[in-house]
């Protein structure tokens, strides 16, 4: 994927740069612009399957997951095709690299684009982490294949690299991305549920491999809102 980010944090964009017939998946709704030399064409995230079963793969990630019910390619009619991109949340733009060696767990809301070469499917989690967990509730997002994927948070995005000695807890509301090695759990911040500290639930990472965080929560800005909205009489 040849893109590059303009325009200044926390509202970025990224331009996709294609030449002719290469494609690009990209989340649907999140194109701003082309310069004409682009053919769009959506169609279900059902992960390649046909048919009913395609349909119905489509309507499970958007029901347990939040995923948008289609994704988009984007395909270069001719060369020095542009794209210009943007997540619908204020924040930064991350690149994750997949190899065979390297695939990565998102949490839902992440995705923005990949290359062809790369998909993602729906992974559940244990019955515990999807009842009471942050993580897309039944359901994470797991990459397969090769290739470049953009990742999109609200707010900034910080790495924290695990060396296998020490583990990282981080609140549920604030993981983006974490390196499928790495082992996790669900569990309460403190006292029953984490209501002591007022933290909640956080996700316990353990191993080696790298946790991408973001810096603000949505649903903290959500319950701010919230509070200085007129009350109903």
């Amino acid at each position: 994927m040849n893109y590059e980010t303009k325009g200044a944090s926390p509202f970025p964009v990224a331009q996709l740069h294609l030449s002719q017939n290469e494609s690009i998946q990209i989340e649907s709704g999140s194109m701003i612009y082309h310069n004409t030399k682009v053919s769009l064409q959506g169609h279900m995230n059902n992960n390649g399957k046909k048919g009913l079963g395609g349909l119905m793969s489509a309507v499970g990630r958007k029901l347990t997951s939040g995923e948008t019910f289609f994704i988009t390619t984007a395909t270069g009619t001719a060369n020095d095709a542009e794209l210009a991109i943007a997540p619908s949340n204020p924040g930064v733009i991350e690149t994750l690299t997949l190899t065979d060696q390297q695939q990565w767990r998102l949490n839902s809301g992440a995705f923005l684009a990949m290359d062809t070469t790369a998909q993602y499917k729906m992974v559940q989690q244990d019955v515990g982490s999807a009842l009471f967990g942050g993580t897309g509730g039944l359901f994470i997002m797991e990459t397969a294949g090769t290739g470049t994927m953009l990742i999109s948070a609200y707010g900034a995005i910080l790495p924290l690299d695990l060396n296998g000695e020490t583990d990282y807890v981080v609140d549920n509301a604030h993981v983006v991305a974490w390196s499928s090695q790495l082992n996790y759990k669900i569990e309460a911040a403190s006292g029953t549920f984490g209501f002591k500290t007022g933290e909640g639930l956080v996700n316990r990472f353990s191993g080696t491999g790298r946790i991408y965080v973001q810096t603000r929560n949505l649903q903290a800005l959500a319950n701010l809102i919230q509070g200085v909205l007129p009350k109903e009489s």
